[in-house]
């Protein structure tokens, strides 16, 4: 007659009592509860692997793990035994999967990615791209193994930038957290991207314009102003340059000598410092060559046209150009570092009739063919030359105040 056990109590299991020795008390179908010397009890199952040797799981402590989770884990083991599948080896290997998780958390594959990509952004982009997550993210979701977040984590980060006002920011970062998620789901790491089921959770961006001068008068003053500032050499040549080439300002202060052919009259920015990825030719008014032959002098020596004040060994500060227009008595809601290019493009549009398509490819905006397709970097190259200087020759007549020139 086989032995039959009778199963345990919850009772039986809690009065269990420790002695010299540890020993067991049964509860069936291999299941026992084992009590230590020191009164510690285990959930211990003893079964035969699938290639006919003996082994044993353990399922928990009690009280911990209860009588009846230990039943639950019990028959999820049996259920294994059944298909022929030993239940230790499955137990090892979601050990072994927690220990790897545990080990990419979302801080350490989002340094990875920055680390990675590095080379593909601007110096400028990368700090700020790190100092984003640093302050928004890592502390709230950064230590969590990337493959176990779910997207109300992300969510939980991006709310409170939304709790701050700062909408659009939040709507960035969520940006840069689905980059490197994929960065992860591309490593092995995660099984997709959660940031894709946050889609309209976040407010919508408030439509913003830059505030700029666009009108004749205003705008000839403006570069009498500039003409007349008084404050760093740095600044005072980015003013200068600004409203010759109207590229966006971060473009502008992250420019390099290297970049810059003098005797070709042209600036060409590499793909990796642009919005749209692509790279740019910004073909260069003898003005505007002028401004840079003077500066080369100062700033030649070294990497930057526009170098920081304090360092070298970076580029001028973001706050720069704005700072000096705040100085001169243009406020944030007059003029500003973005407003050079819309000051072109509607006083080149609507003042002197350029072609919209030239003035949209100079502002490195997508301008397509007729056959749907995007035009490369050299596109209308010696058409857009023309129109540059054209341009720097009528801001040098408004300047001087030729009330010949269409506008004033």
């Amino acid at each position: 007659m086989p032995k039959i056990c009778t199963p345990l109590s919850d009772t039986a299991v809690r009065n269990a009592k420790p002695r010299d020795k540890s020993y067991t008390l049964g509860d069936g179908e291999g299941m026992y509860l084992e009590v230590m010397p020191n009164g510690t009890k285990f959930w211990r199952m003893a079964y035969r692997q699938p290639n006919g040797k003996n082994n044993r799981l353990t399922f928990g402590k009690y009280p911990i793990v209860t009588l009846a989770e230990a039943r639950t884990r019990r028959l999820a083991a049996r259920r294994l035994l059944d298909q022929g599948i030993d239940p230790g080896m499955v137990k090892r290997e979601e050990k072994k999967a927690k220990a790897t998780a545990a080990q990419h958390t979302f801080e350490g594959v989002a340094r990875a990615w920055l680390a990675k990509t590095a080379p593909s952004r601007a110096a400028s982009t990368q700090q700020k791209n790190t100092a984003w997550l640093e302050a928004n993210v890592f502390p709230v979701i950064g230590s969590l193994p990337i493959s176990t977040i779910r997207p109300k984590d992300v969510l939980s980060a991006l709310r409170r930038i939304e709790a701050r006002g700062a909408i659009e920011s939040a709507h960035k970062i969520k940006q840069l957290c689905g980059q490197v998620f994929r960065f992860a789901v591309a490593s092995g790491l995660a099984d997709r991207d959660v940031t894709t089921d946050l889609r309209g959770a976040l407010s919508v961006v408030p439509e913003a314009h830059y505030a700029a001068i666009t009108e004749p008068e205003q705008a000839a003053l403006l570069l009498r102003a500039i003409d007349a500032y008084k404050g760093h050499a740095y600044a005072s040549f980015a003013l200068k340059l600004a409203p010759l080439v109207f590229v966006r300002p971060g473009e502008l202060r992250a420019a390099e000598w290297p970049e810059i052919d003098l005797d070709a009259a042209e600036w060409r920015i590499p793909g990796a410092k642009m919005k749209m990825g692509q790279d740019h030719i910004v073909p260069l008014a003898t003005q505007a060559v002028a401004v840079l032959r003077e500066l080369h002098a100062i700033t030649g020596h070294g990497k930057f046209v526009f170098p920081s004040v304090r360092t070298g060994e970076r580029c001028m500060s973001e706050n720069t150009v704005n700072a000096a227009l705040r100085a001169m008595g243009y406020g944030k809601d007059v003029m500003t570092g973005h407003g050079f290019r819309a000051m072109a493009r509607t006083i080149m549009d609507e003042v002197l009739g350029e072609r919209v398509d030239l003035i949209e490819h100079q502002l490195a905006h997508a301008v397509k063919d007729p056959n749907g397709r995007a035009y490369n970097r050299t596109a209308h190259l010696p058409a857009r030359r023309l129109m540059m200087q054209r341009w720097a020759d009528y801001l040098e007549a408004i300047k001087l105040g030729d009330k010949k020139t269409r506008g004033i």
